[in-house]
């Protein structure tokens, strides 16, 4: 096994990291329901807050810089819903398909 002294690009600690805007905002109605199915899964025993991490983690410094917060947390939580087969790829390729057929205006909150 190889010692390694480093930092990942997932660990900001100490870095700087500019201004913080301390203002609330809403979320988006998909970032909403991200965090909805994360409790969902979470309570079934389909995932922990280990497993998301994980995934998260390994995703690599590109995917991690170039994703929004709750994009990583959707493909952490998809990748961690095949690994325990609780879908497929198949399957997720197919609804990922019906839903994009919906348009971009479905479901959207006035």
């Amino acid at each position: 096994m190889t010692e390694f002294f480093g930092k990942r690009w997932h660990d900001m600690g100490g870095d700087p990291a500019g201004p913080i805007t301390p203002e609330e905002h809403d979320f988006a109605l998909w970032e909403k329901r991200v965090d909805a199915l994360m409790v969902l899964t979470s309570a079934a025993g389909l995932m922990t807050t280990d497993s998301l991490r994980r995934v998260l983690e390994d995703m690599g410094a590109d995917a991690y810089e170039t994703m929004t917060y709750y994009e990583r947390w959707i493909a952490s939580i998809a990748q961690n819903m095949v690994e325990t087969g609780a879908i497929t790829t198949d399957e997720l390729g197919s609804k990922m398909a019906e839903v994009r057929a919906r348009g971009a205006t479905y479901g959207a909150a006035s």
